[in-house]
Parts: structure tokens; sequence; C-alpha cells
């Protein structure tokens, strides 16, 4: 291996390292302090028969493998598009360069639309199994118009984006990690503050919950938390799924706690109570600026991977020199023709790759923290409700309704699991029971 590619590896080994150990560092420092519980150990077949446990594993083993499959065709052709385009493709990215910033904007919306299309097979079958097994109500046409409303918002966010970061390397070509990574704290902050305002409303109807008995208890659960809990909507989940959830989500103006309307109708009282409980526990513990924080700790480290990564991928076709590229002004058009070209449009691919990449590896770091966090939610609402019979049937109708692998296999879990395994989460009922003395 030559020196050159010697250096290249081992800036990229250590920002490996400083991710890695920045992630760690945020999830010890930000995890729950106190309020869990030690699950007991319980038998799946006390609480769900063996049809039961066949017909989820039936359904979600396959679900998995072809979200796992999405991940690899993903990754397969930012790959290809990165360091191997096709003829039409490079002429299409070097066409981009005449025009820099509206050529972000179109190469970062064509990625994004790509991806959509070449899961979309994929997509469909995962849909369809969906439909098979009663989970989801949507006719094909109505998903597919889903997928296209999903489709045109991911390409404006994503065209943004690439303006912003063709405009960044352009501004700062050697050090542009440290304004992405603000840039990717503020795009965090202006999603979660709008999108439940603007981008939640173009896929389901909210509807502050009415007043009577059900939004008399959740302002009484409400205040003997101590949450202000701003208001309380029922969204008509209906529309797609036969599933059951809750949410909390927004800052600020447009905090809430969100109920699937089949949560309210298909669940008894004292189970909607237990998860409005759950709900409260994160506004209590303000679960959300938890994240953020997470977010402000690592994003300064994974932004540097995500250049060196990009540096790396582009090196191939000699874009970068020395790690980085030449210094140029915000629309120098005096520079060296080479330089233009590593700050153009033409690194998209490459950073789209990047940016995949450092993703799967820091959102399987803050899953860590986001069960950890789960699990005193769960405990929060036993202490509230002091209802571990309601929480457990919660528990079990839930995984029930969604056709959930009530103890999916501990790789998938550890990777992609955001919420205990059901398992577990009715271990934490039982023993609230036992501890309680009920």
């Amino acid at each position: 291996m030559s020196r050159r590619l010697t250096a290249k590896a081992g800036r990229i080994a250590a920002a490996v390292a400083i991710t890695a150990l920045g992630a760690a560092v945020a999830t010890f420092l930000l995890r729950p302090r106190g309020g869990l519980i030690e699950p007991a150990s319980v038998d799946l077949a006390g609480y769900f028969s063996a049809a039961e446990i066949q017909r989820a594993e039936a359904f979600r083993g396959p679900q998995r493998v072809i979200a796992l499959a999405g991940t690899v065709v993903s990754a397969t052709t930012l790959a290809l598009l990165a360091l191997r385009p096709p003829r039409t493709v490079r002429r299409a990215l070097e066409a981009s360069a005449r025009r820099p910033l509206v050529g972000g904007a179109a190469v970062g919306a064509g990625l994004s639309l790509v991806l959509v299309l070449v899961n979309l097979p994929l997509d469909a079958i995962g849909h369809q199994r969906s439909v098979e097994v009663g989970l989801s109500t949507q006719g094909f046409g109505a998903w597919l118009l889903d997928v296209g409303k999903a489709a045109g918002i991911g390409a404006v966010l994503t065209g943004g984006g690439g303006v912003l970061a063709v405009a960044l390397v352009r501004r700062f070509p050697r050090s542009w990690w440290a304004p992405g990574a603000a840039g990717v704290l503020a795009i965090g902050v202006v999603l979660l503050g709008v999108g439940p305002v603007v981008l939640d409303p173009v896929f389901n109807r909210f509807t502050p919950l009415p007043p009577g008995e059900l939004r008399t208890e959740v302002l009484d659960l409400a205040g003997r938390s101590g949450v202000r809990v701003g208001e309380v909507y029922r969204v008509d989940a209906s529309r797609r799924t036969t599933g059951a959830n809750a949410y909390v989500g927004g800052l600020g103006p447009t905090k809430r706690v969100v109920l699937y309307d089949n949560l309210l109708e298909g669940f008894p009282p004292a189970q909607v109570r237990s998860v409005v409980a759950h709900e409260l526990s994160h506004q209590r513990h303000r679960d959300l600026g938890r994240g953020l924080l997470w977010l402000v700790v690592v994003a300064p480290a994974a932004m540097l991977l995500v250049q060196r990564l990009t540096e790396a991928f582009r090196g191939s076709g000699g874009a970068f020199r020395g790690g980085g590229v030449e210094r140029l002004g915000p629309l120098s058009r005096s520079a060296p023709r080479r330089s233009r070209r590593a700050a153009t449009p033409e690194l998209l691919p490459a950073l789209g790759l990047a940016l995949a990449l450092v993703s799967f590896g820091v959102g399987a770091a803050s899953n860590v923290l986001s069960r950890q966090v789960e699990a005193r939610a769960d405990a929060f609402a036993l202490e509230l409700t002091r209802d571990p019979a309601a929480f457990v049937g919660l528990e079990r109708g839930l995984a029930l309704r969604n056709v959930s692998d009530p103890d999916p296999p501990w790789p998938y879990q550890m990777l992609f699991g955001t919420h205990p395994p059901t398992v577990v989460r009715i271990g934490y009922g039982v023993a609230f029971e036992a501890r309680a003395g009920m």
C-alpha cells in the first residue's frame, strides 16, 4: 500500500474511532440515571399462543429480510453512482458543474428519486405482505400515492441539502465537516419543529381530542406527572393501517401527543391511559431535547468521518488531493479546473454514499440510548397509573395488532430496535406487580 493510501486509511480510521467515542460518551452522559425497572423473566407462552407467535414470526422474518435487502440495494446504487457511474450519469454530473448550486439541487433531488425507484419493487412486496396479513388497509393505488408524496418531499429536502453541501464545500474545502455538522443539527431542529404542522398533515388528518372523559383523564395524568402536555391529537391512522400506536412530537408551540384512532377505538380505557402515561414521560424528561443533545455531541465527529469517506470515494477520480481540495471562494470562476470540479455536484453521489454508511452506524448507536429512554418511559407509566395488568395487556395487544415479533433476533434488535422487545416490556409489568405486591 502506498504512503498516500496508508495516510488516507489512517485518517478514516481515526475519524471512525472519534465517532465511536463520541457516540459512547453521548450515550453515557444522556442515559437515564434512574427510574428504570429490572424486567422479570417471562415465558412468552404464558402471554401468546403458539399460533400468534408463529404468525408474527412468519410475517416479520421476511419483512426484515426485505428491509435489509433495501438497505443493500440503496448502498449498492450509491456506490455505483459514486465510484463507477454509467456514461449517461457521468455526463449529467459533468453538465451540472456549469451551474454548481442549481446543479446541486438537481443532483440531490435526482439521487433521492433514484433511491425511491430502485427500492420500489421491494417496498411493493413488503406492502402486499402487509395487506395479506391484515396490517395494511391501503390498496395499491392509495399506497403508491403516499409513496409519491414521500418521494416528492424527499426530493425537495435532498435538493436543498445538495445546494447546501456544494456551497459549503466551495466555501470551506478543507473543513466543510464543521459547518456541515451545524447544518445537520439545524435541519434536525427545523424538521422536529415544523414537521407536525407542515409534513405530517400531508399524509394524515389530525384533530384535537374533543372534550370528554378521555381528554379529562389525559389532562389529569398530565397534571399528576407535572407536565404541560400541549395539545393532544387523534390521527386517522386507520386509513392506512389496522395497527395501533402513539407518539410525542414537535417543539415549543408544536409540541403534542398523538394517539392513533385505532388505539382509541380498539383498546380499553385503562390501556389507553397507560399509553398516554408513557408518552407523558417523554415530555416530563424532555426526551426530544435529549435526542438533539445527543446529536450535538455526535454530529461533528460523524461529519468529519463523512468528509473523510467522501474524499476517499472521490479520490479514485483525482478530485481530491492531500486529504482535501484546494481552497475556493464561494463562487470562484478563476480557480483551477480540478478544484472547481471537486466542489461541484459531482461530489454528491460520493457524499450520499458516505452519509448512508455513517448514518447506519450512528443510527445503531443512537438506538442504544433510545431503548434506555423507552424503558424509563415504561417504568414511568407503571408508576403513574399503578396498573400493571393494563400495561401488560397493552403490550400484548400492541404486538398482536401490529403483528410484531415479541422476541426478535437479538442482532436485529441491537442494530435496529428503538424500543425494548415486547417480551422485556411485559417483564417490566410483571416485575412492577411483584414489587408492589399487587
